[in-house]
């Protein structure tokens, strides 16, 4: 097969064939080019025509475009300025989804724009009980904020929510709107101990329905769900398991609270109501009898526990500490002394220190207490003795610790009034025989320093205890207190604590009492 190459004519090639040709050839070649060219050119005009006026009708029809679909009245300027103020608005959007407490201090900046409505009785006419107009305008910011139930501690679990609060506490049941699912709690400060939540009510907290009662009284206070069921009538669980918690979770409204008290006790209310109207300006409701429905903005559940008889100043609005707590109870009962200084004037009695035996009735009592009160008074001691029980008014035995400047006593609830000594005093524990320094360590010792007490603690032995009398000296109570511990808390406590009295050896009881006086201002020689 064969390959055809084509070769293309060189300028002068074309020159030369053109110079060879008759000069009629040529005119006659001239002309019919002339022609042809002449049809070219016509064509290549006539395509040009119609381009232009195609790119023309183009033009027409972008205006119309334009005209219809374009903004009107509107800069380029003003156009982007737009665009900008839209993706403005879309930021601020994202952002209120993204923080909700940001969302919560705008509803608050609201809502103090706005007179709030005071307690009343008299039916809501089913509107939003106990919350505000301004606050319904502000319903979408409200939802972002969605009531949670939380453990607050390793001891307690509390709930806090914000927006239509209805609280219809026969039934112990709480409407909320918004909320998502249902929640339970037990609004008392020993969450794992079984037997004192057997005496707890359980309260729920369940989203608002179309059915939901309709308010009787609103009130612009939080509400505070608590509990006085539990081991309330000890002195010790009154403070560390109610009273301590319901400051901790209280105080940070300034007053615009209420309580709600479930597992209502009206006798331990009263016996601590100053304390709670230092707390709240509202009436302490029994819910166990309330037969209305309340209304709130906000409500918690269950108050937060800290530690045993303390606060935890990190963990609490304005850093709050037991130093506070304890001035608040200073106000509650009108106590004078903040401090354990001595009376200024030279022949007043107080000038004095003062020695306070906290007396027992039943197990772990003094059984030399009068020898006590004698050695004691022959050191310079102005000594009183105090027998507290359940029925003791507190604020009178209150007056009495806060004129002590030693306290001491042997282990057990009636060192609880440790709460009411002045700073600079001093607490003597005395802890019973059976290897108990860890509970004496925990429930009074640890406390004494955020209350700003000195501690100084009484190791009885086994020649001081009455078990001595009650076992031969080879048992295992007395040789190795250990193997009662091994067989748990029932066993610990029917033989070290319940069975036991003590008898203080004075000698080495003096000892103490000196080493208590010398950490007082009494203690300098020219004021004893």
């Amino acid at each position: 097969m064969k390959t055809s190459i084509s070769r293309q004519e060189s300028p002068g090639e074309r020159y030369r064939d053109r110079c060879m040709r008759r000069p009629s050839e040529i005119g006659a070649s001239e002309a019919m080019k002339s022609n042809r060219n002449l049809s070219r050119g016509e064509g290549r005009r006539l395509e040009n025509v119609a381009l232009i006026a195609l790119m023309l009708g183009s033009l027409v029809l972008l205006s119309l475009v334009r005209a219809r679909f374009s903004p009107i009245g509107k800069t380029g300027e003003a156009i982007k300025a737009a665009e900008q103020q839209a993706m403005g608005k879309e930021s601020v959007k994202m952002e209120t989804l993204d923080t909700a407490d940001e969302t919560a201090s705008l509803v608050a900046e609201e809502e103090e724009t706005q007179p709030k409505p005071s307690d009343s009785s008299g039916s809501s006419g089913g509107g939003v009980g106990g919350v505000s107009s301004t606050a319904l305008a502000a319903d979408h910011h409200l939802r972002l904020s969605k009531p949670v139930c939380y453990e607050s501690s390793r001891r307690s679990d509390t709930c806090e929510a914000t927006g239509d609060v209805r609280v219809q506490g026969r039934a112990q049941t709480i409407n909320i709107s918004p909320l998502e699912r249902e929640w339970k709690v037990k609004p008392y400060c020993r969450k794992h101990d079984a037997f004192a939540l057997a005496h707890v009510k359980e309260w729920a907290l369940r989203p608002l329905s179309g059915d939901a009662p309709r308010c009787t009284i609103n009130s612009s206070a939080t509400a505070f769900v608590l509990s006085t069921g539990g081991f309330t009538g000890n002195l010790f669980h009154d403070y560390t398991d109610v009273l301590i918690p319901a400051f901790i979770t209280a105080r940070r409204y300034a007053g615009e609270v209420q309580f709600l008290v479930s597992s209502f006790k009206s006798w331990w209310t009263n016996k601590y109501l100053e304390i709670f109207q230092q707390l709240s300006r509202h009436e302490v409701v029994d819910t166990d009898n309330d037969h209305e429905v309340r209304c709130y903005r906000s409500v918690v559940v269950g108050p937060t526990f800290h530690k045993e008889l303390g606060v935890d100043a990190s963990r609490t609005p304005g850093s709050s500490s037991m130093v506070d707590f304890r001035a608040m109870l200073r106000s509650a009962f009108g106590l004078e002394r903040a401090t354990a200084t001595p009376s200024g004037y030279q022949w007043d009695i107080r000038r004095r220190p003062r020695l306070l035996i906290i007396s027992r009735r039943s197990s772990r009592r003094f059984v030399n207490e009068q020898a006590m009160v004698d050695m004691a008074m022959s050191l310079g001691f102005d000594v009183r003795v105090g027998d507290p029980d359940v029925s003791t008014d507190v604020a009178k035995f209150a007056r009495l610790v806060n004129s002590a400047d030693v306290m001491v006593g042997v282990h057990g609830a009636g060192l609880t009034n440790m709460v009411f000594l002045p700073a600079g005093a001093v607490l003597i524990q005395v802890v019973p025989y059976g290897g108990l320094e860890w509970l004496a360590r925990g429930t009074f010792r640890e406390p004494s320093a955020d209350m700003q007490i000195h501690y100084l603690e009484y190791m009885i032995q086994v020649d001081e205890t009455t078990l001595s009398d009650l076992y031969p000296k080879d048992d295992p109570v007395l040789k190795d207190p250990n193997s009662i511990h091994k067989q748990g808390w029932d066993a610990l406590k029917t033989v070290y604590l319940d069975k036991q009295n003590v008898k203080p050896h004075l000698g080495r009881l003096k000892n103490t009492f000196m080493e208590a006086l010398k950490l007082l201002p009494h203690g300098q020689s020219n004021q004893v």
